[in-house]
């Protein structure tokens, strides 16, 4: 069985980093390869410092 994922007025896609607030275009891309909504210098120092 399929489950439909629909996205609220609330939470429409947009492409603000969820770490530094910033606009980036890789936000989009990130999300939908990871499921977070980093840009991509975030991604990279989450993936050096975990923490």
């Amino acid at each position: 069985m399929t489950e439909e994922y629909k996205i609220d007025k609330d939470e429409e896609l947009d492409n603000i980093c969820e770490e530094c607030k910033k606009d980036d275009e890789s936000v989009s891309q990130n999300l939908i390869l990871t499921g977070y909504k980093l840009c991509n210098s975030c991604k990279v120092s989450k993936t050096i410092f975990p923490i």
